[in-house]
């Protein structure tokens, strides 16, 4: 009788300051499929983490110094007063949006300034804890390497154990699926000479140096495939980036011609809504994410919620997500799943009407809803968790038995249930069950 395949294990090369969802959107989307991952970083342990940026292109919010608010106000006021009278008979929307801007400029106390940069902003991102020891890694063992981008790439790239490690997977021919910045370490290994290879622009000299082939980033979501190495510009192109790792990694997917929902709103959580967004988009699903009140190509900020050390989560602003389908153009029958995000949204969405009929909608079809951490209030407030096996944030509970269903209890933090159409979980760390249970509803497969 023949052995049962094995599941593939990836290493996942952290460093302070990776780009945040380029390190965890891959470390859980491939749990979530059955892959296990090893996050390591140079000089740290297992349990310890990783601080991590938070990565964006587009405009930047400047706030006007107030020792020059006075002149500005004037100079503004006047400006306005010129455009009231000269722009009467229009009707464009450059003019609205002038207007509107030099109304808020002239009315509130800090005015935005809005600039278009010419570079990506950063900030702080969530603290991506550890789940292996670099010192102990046994390379014999794993099938693959993730290497995430942002900052910390720029040191990794320094660090001989690093180069000796990422050259251990080349030569074995094994697959090595790099993104943004990482492919600064490709280079500086020197395992891309003669090799296709896309990244980040402003990584292009290195890799041109180095003796790679560039490929011109069609959009920032676009990925290149060469040989064993995988590569994409930014994290928007996780979806491809990922889907090539699975199937390097020897991978099938089945069954996932399905339609999925997201119920966005704003300052819901960062990792709740892009990492099981970009996952099921991964494997090859049509998933839409919509706000109320809003249109395709409209964003929603995020929030990202940690666990500090203090008595509740810590909050800082996150990425922006941009949402793909209009709110008022949804039809729920035409979905096969919802997924309820948390964060700090779920507490206005459980307020809207039309929010409330778009989940009893689902819920009376029978059709999977997954909602996690803050989520369950929107259920709550629907009236469809009376007598349902369900879990939360432990905030949450109240909202969850005061509408009558069986708590249970999320010990530990990332433990997740299904109580028929319904999947519940606490938070993100719970992604991998999270979305995995999702996918078995769903009849998705991804075998080896």
């Amino acid at each position: 009788m023949a052995p049962p395949k094995r599941h593939p294990t990836v290493l996942l090369l952290c460093g302070d300051y990776v780009e945040d969802s380029e390190a965890m959107v891959p470390f859980q989307a491939l749990q979530a499929f059955g892959i296990t991952v090893h996050a390591v970083c140079p000089g740290k342990k297992a349990g310890e983490f990783c601080r991590t940026a938070v990565h964006e292109l587009g405009s930047h919010q400047v706030p006007f110094p107030t020792t020059s608010l006075a002149p500005f106000l004037l100079f503004n006021s006047l400006l306005l007063l010129l455009l009231g009278i000269s722009c009467v008979d229009c009707k464009s929307s450059a003019c609205n949006a002038i207007s509107n801007w030099l109304k808020q400029a002239v009315f509130f106390r800090f005015p935005p300034f809005i600039s278009l940069l010419q570079t990506y902003t950063e900030s702080r991102g969530h603290n991506f804890t550890l789940n292996a020891t670099f010192g102990e890694i046994d390379y014999g063992k794993y099938d693959g390497l993730v290497l995430p981008g942002g900052r910390a790439p720029e040191y990794l790239a320094m660090d001989q154990t690093v180069l000796d490690c990422v050259r251990k997977f080349s030569e074995s021919g094994k697959p090595i699926a790099s993104i943004c910045h990482g492919q600064l370490i490709l280079a500086s290994a020197d395992i891309v000479k003669g090799r296709k290879c896309t990244a980040f622009p402003a990584v292009k000299p290195v890799l041109l140096a180095a003796g790679a082939e560039w490929v011109e980033p069609q959009t920032m979501a676009t990925c290149v495939v060469d040989g064993n190495i995988i590569t994409g510009p930014t994290y928007a192109g996780h979806p491809e980036f990922i889907n090539h790792l699975v199937r390097e990694l020897g991978g099938a997917i089945t069954g996932a011609d399905k339609k999925i929902l997201f119920l966005c709103g704003d300052f819901m959580e960062d990792y709740e809504v892009i990492v099981p967004f970009q996952s099921l988009q991964a494997l090859g699903c049509h998933v839409d994410a919509v706000c109320p009140d809003k249109k395709a190509g409209d964003t929603c900020p995020t929030a990202i919620h940690d666990f500090e050390g203090d008595q509740t989560y810590s909050e800082k602003p996150g990425h922006t997500f941009t949402l793909t389908a209009s709110y008022d153009a949804v039809d729920a029958s035409s979905y096969d799943a919802l997924v309820i995000p948390g964060g700090r949204a779920p507490e206005y969405l459980a307020l809207d009407e039309t929010v409330i009929d778009l989940v009893k909608k689902f819920m009376e079809s029978k059709k999977p809803v997954a909602s996690i951490c803050h989520g369950q209030q929107i259920l709550a407030a629907a009236g469809v968790l009376k007598g349902r096996k369900c879990t939360a944030y432990p905030a949450v509970k109240l909202n969850v038995v005061l509408a009558g269903a069986e708590w249970l209890e999320p010990d530990p933090i990332d433990r997740c249930y299904t109580d028929g159409n319904l999947i519940t979980g606490a938070a993100w760390p719970g992604h991998p069950e999270f979305i995995s249970q999702l996918m078995a509803l769903l009849g998705i497969r991804v075998s080896f």
